[in-house]
């Protein structure tokens, strides 16, 4: 019979049970649903027989019945921010608190604390010392090893350091941690969990010899040495970044004053069968009734009627941590499990015909990699088709369009809208691409289609990892091509980001004169927010670029910020004063007439 994991003790009554073997403690509210990190975890425990129980967001503050509600589990906790690193989640670009929070009923804004994992992995072993704890998600992943915090604006050790988690598992976990508990209901220890792969763990400072004669181990700068040097803390990203780009990883062992963090190799990624298999496991699709109430969850609003096709993205942009957490190798479900999933959505009650999106991280990703996945195996790069396309990369497109005809064909189904961002930067006249993106404006727009540029300036795009606007300006003129040819009046909307890495303050003033040129008036924008792990994050700390060790130009004061950003809103008139004087005190006062500005 349908039901939820439970979330009360009363529920573990019904169910007839006297104990849980897994409690998994988030940061979200629960949504049964295979977008949503705890659902997925639970379900697949659930599905290898294990009793599961899920605490969503438990009350820190009080006295931790939340915590206790459910006692001790049998094998171990797992423990999660939630879908979004909480400091992300809680704070803008500015540092500024948000008043909102979308993974919770309501949208209300307070219901987890800052660094969650952290905070909830403590109390849990405050609590219940003897019952291993295993740390993952977003926030824990991009904090695997030595990272830059922006919203503490420095580097922080580990969160293998500043927590008593005993095991970390990094990416997409779920194999792995069903894997873990069979092997301690099994009756293995923790210290054999660790040659698990895809594992990160303590290990005394006495190891530390032995792993350096280890093959296939790459040790790191100490923290020390990072806190010391930042050339050193970029070179060891340089070596993190090399490292997950490929098939086949060295371990990575990082020293710090009193242990070494040890990260092992990432587990194979799924396979087509396994990722099915995942989606297609009993979701009930909707938020847990206990929330009725209390409103509804924004997150599950936005993504209740579409479809993830796949994971991973091979993009490499300098800004984003999918890769890094999901994997460069693209893993896509079939499309029977896809349109399986088309036809739960089509029976709930309030769906009218419409689906929002039918896509993942890049949405033409689709049952795209390499030909020959010998040569993937021995590959570096960052990204399949930056600074230009791999010769070794399948990029068809049709596999995608036949996708779409299939779910729009669906008697239940009256719209299919692409909600996900589109990598223009894959069209090719071989591929099939344009043949795609022709097909997506004239049948699956609801009237605006968003694409990323990111900027304007070749030296920016260059730090960015994203190609020339040349291509954009390219595609909106095929956009144009496409809606006057259809008869339609659609627009083409660009999203772009201020204050990233190697952006000046004339180089916005550039991408404003563009924008007047094109006639835009911006919406889609946002300024540059540092992030754990990523190559523009460790760029802005550092001032160097770790791909090449040359110093980049990083815009850190908050007012040469909030300059950047302004420069988004030429068109508005009650700005020009600021923006004019932003101009003059930087020397780019020759942009004052192409914008307009007396």
């Amino acid at each position: 019979m349908a039901h939820f994991l439970p979330i009360t003790l009363d529920e573990v009554k019904r169910l007839g049970w006297t104990a849980v073997d897994v409690v998994i403690v988030s940061g979200d509210a629960y949504v049964d649903h295979p977008c949503f990190g705890a659902a997925v975890l639970g379900r697949c425990l659930e599905d290898a027989g294990f009793r599961v129980a899920i605490i969503p967001q438990p009350n820190w503050r009080d006295d931790l019945r939340d915590f206790r509600k459910f006692g001790a589990p049998r094998l171990f906790f797992a423990v999660t921010s939630g879908c979004m690193d909480s400091m992300v989640n809680h704070y803008t670009a500015a540092r500024r608190l948000r008043h909102d929070d979308a993974y919770t009923p309501g949208g209300q804004a307070g219901f987890r604390p800052d660094r969650a994992t952290y905070v909830y992995s403590r109390l849990l072993k405050q609590l219940y010392p003897s019952v291993p704890v295993v740390i993952g998600g977003i926030e824990a992943s991009m904090r695997r090893l030595a990272h830059y915090d922006y919203w503490d604006d420095r580097l922080f050790p580990s969160i293998m350091v500043d927590t008593p988690a005993d095991l970390l598992t990094y990416g997409m976990g779920e194999r792995l941690t069903v894997r873990m508990a069979q092997m301690l209901d099994s009756g293995a220890s923790l210290e054999e969990l660790q040659a698990l792969p895809q594992q990160v763990f303590r290990a005394s400072l006495d190891w530390l010899e032995d792993f350096r004669r280890q093959p296939r181990t790459r040790v790191l700068h100490s923290f020390a040495e990072c806190l010391k040097s930042k050339r050193a803390h970029a070179e060891n990203f340089h070596f993190i970044e090399l490292e997950s780009n490929k098939v086949e990883c060295d371990m990575l062992v990082q020293p710090y004053d009193d242990c070494i963090v040890v990260v092992n190799p990432p587990d194979a990624p799924f396979t087509e069968a396994e990722l099915d298999h995942s989606f297609d496991l009993p979701y009930m699709r909707q938020p847990h009734p206990n929330y009725k109430k209390r409103g509804a969850i924004p997150a599950f609003e936005m993504i209740k009627f579409s479809v993830n096709t796949h994971r991973g993205c091979f993009g490499g942009c300098s800004f984003c941590t999918i890769s890094a957490h999901q994997g460069k190798q693209v893993v896509s479900r079939s499309e029977e499990s896809i349109l399986r999933e088309v036809d739960k959505i089509v029976q709930q009650p309030d769906f009218h015909g419409t689906l929002s999106d039918l896509g993942g991280p890049s949405a033409n990703m689709y049952r795209m990699g390499g030909r020959n996945r010998e040569l993937c195996r021995r590959c570096t790069r960052y990204s399949c088709i930056h600074p230009s396309h791999c010769p070794n990369l399948d990029s068809d497109h049709t596999h995608l369009t036949k996708l779409y005809q299939r779910v729009a064909a669906h008697p239940g189904v009256k719209h299919l809208f692409i909600g996900s961002g589109i990598r223009y930067d894959l069209f090719t006249q071989q591929n099939g691409g344009f043949d795609y993106f022709r097909q997506v404006v004239t049948h699956h727009v609801s009237g605006r289609l968003k694409v990323a540029p990111e900027h304007t300036s070749p030296t920016v795009l260059e730090a960015m990892r994203k190609p020339s606007f040349d291509l954009f300006v390219r595609t909106k003129r095929d956009f144009d091509d496409i809606c006057r040819k259809a008869g339609l009046r659609y627009q083409l909307i660009p999203y772009f980001i201020s204050s990233h890495p190697g952006c000046r303050l004339g180089d916005m003033a550039e991408l404003a004169v563009e924008m007047k040129r094109l006639g835009y008036r911006l919406e889609q924008v946002q300024d540059f927010t540092p992030t754990p792990m990523t190559l523009a994050t460790e760029m802005y700390y550092t001032g160097i670029n770790p791909a090449t060790m040359k110093p980049i130009y990083v815009a850190v004061h908050p007012n040469e910020k909030r300059e950047q950003n302004l420069l988004f809103f030429y068109y508005k008139r009650e700005l020009h004063p600021q923006i004019k004087q932003a101009l003059l005190k930087s020397h780019n006062g020759q942009y004052l007439n192409k914008l307009g500005i007396r």
